[in-house]
Formats: structure tokens, C-alpha cells, sequence
């Protein structure tokens, strides 16, 4: 469960970019946060994989304090998510199998299981095919979909989206977002950051809508 308790995020300089936030996110449920342009979605997003850290309230992800937690202890719990960023952060010097593998080698993970996760992971988003291709070669829907594979290559149970449909056309927002709901079926809590409205009315998840750093809307969508 992610939990937030009156958090509030000022950065350097004085901008508050989160007003006293409180609300709760149920393993298993899928969530969309919008909000205009600087309402506070993706600051939301940092705070709950401890990218950001609160500067009043409190932040609980599986019980655990993210504000409190040592710097030292922040990897194990981003073991718990999947992130993908608004610009894919792609290695465009490695091909697309180095680019899913890069999680589980800095986790040390078991070198023979780690390359069947990797196959596994293209495997779900189509491009098992494109292994030794280079970012730089792939479409535009292609590069998202290698940005969830390599999200999800160590089998997260919350996966984090910064407006994962942005850059995409309508047919590979609409491919996008069946994805995103099959992680969604299979027991994953998927948090999404976006302005895609026609989105939202595919999926029709639960609605979080921030207005200038404050909580503005919270409902299940119709």
C-alpha cells in the first residue's frame, strides 16, 4: 500500500509543488493523476519511489517511512517498483537486450535466471525479435515499449508511468494502454502521471486529480 499523510514538497527557491497531499493507493489498483501543467503529478510519482523526499508529512510505501528511511536503504525499496520516466531514459549506446538486463545487473542478479527474465520481459511487449537492435533504430511506440520492459524485467508490484502516451500517436497509446492494464490484471499496482484523456476513458481506472499542488478530485472513472 502507498500511503501519504499531509505531505507537502518544497524545492529550493520556495516553490511548493505539493499542499498538505493525503490519500491512500491499495495494492492491485490502477490510478490515474492528472492535473495541469505543474499541478504536482510527477513530483507525486518521485516522492512515492523516494526520488524525492517530503518536506512535511509522511510517505508510507508496504509501512515503511520513505522520509525516514537512510540513504543506504532507498535501493531495496525501489526493488518494489518499476519506473518509466517521460524521456524513456534509454542507453542509446546499448542495444535493446542490454537496456532490459542493465536492473538486474546492478542488482546482481543470477546471471543464467536473468536472461530468461530478459526474454521473458521483451516477450510481453513484442519485441523479443529486436534483441541486438539499437534504441536510436526503434519507433517511437517501440522505444515505450522497451522502457516497459525493462520496468518490469525484475517483476515489480507497483509500476510508475510519467506520461507514458505523450510522444505516441493514437494507435500506440491505445497499444500502450493495454499493456499497462495487462500488468494491471495480473496483480500490479500501475500509477500513472498523465493528460491523456482518451486514455483514462479506455482504462477507466481511479481518477486523482491535483490543482496546484492540492488534492482537487479523487473518484473512480465512469
Amino acid at each position: 500500500m502507498i500511503s501519504f499523510s499531509q505531505v507537502s514538497k518544497r524545492y529550493a527557491g520556495g516553490y511548493e509543488a505539493l499542499k498538505s497531499v493525503s490519500l491512500e493507493i491499495q495494492p492491485g489498483e490502477m490510478v490515474f493523476i492528472t492535473g495541469h501543467s505543474g499541478a504536482g503529478k510527477s513530483t507525486l510519482l518521485k516522492l512515492m519511489c523516494a526520488i524525492e523526499r517530503p518536506t512535511s508529512g509522511s510517505v508510507l510505501v508496504n509501512g515503511q517511512n520513505i522520509g525516514t528511511l537512510r540513504a543506504s536503504a532507498i535501493p531495496f525499496v525501489r526493488r518494489n517498483f518499476g519506473l518509466m520516466f517521460q524521456d524513456n531514459k534509454l542507453l542509446y549506446d546499448r542495444n535493446v537486450y542490454q537496456n532490459v538486463m542493465l536492473p538486474l545487473h546492478i542488482i546482481d542478479y543470477d546471471a543464467s535466471d536473468a536472461a530468461k527474465r530478459v526474454r521473458a520481459a521483451l516477450d510481453k511487449v513484442g519485441l523479443l525479435g529486436k534483441e541486438k537492435a539499437l534504441p536510436v533504430t526503434l519507433s517511437g511506440g517501440e522505444q515505450q515499449r522497451l522502457a516497459i520492459a525493462r520496468a518490469i524485467v525484475h517483476r515489480p508490484s507497483i509500476l510508475l508511468a510519467d506520461e507514458p502516451t505523450a510522444n505516441l500517436d493514437a494507435a500506440y497509446a491505445v497499444e500502450l494502454g493495454e499493456l499497462l492494464r495487462s500488468f494491471n490484471r495480473v496483480g500490479v499496482t500501475v500509477v500513472i502521471a498523465t493528460h491523456d484523456e482518451q486514455l483514462a476513458a479506455r482504462l477507466q481506472p481511479r481518477h486523482i486529480a491535483l490543482e496546484y499542488g492540492k488534492l482537487a478530485a479523487d473518484h473512480i472513472s465512469a
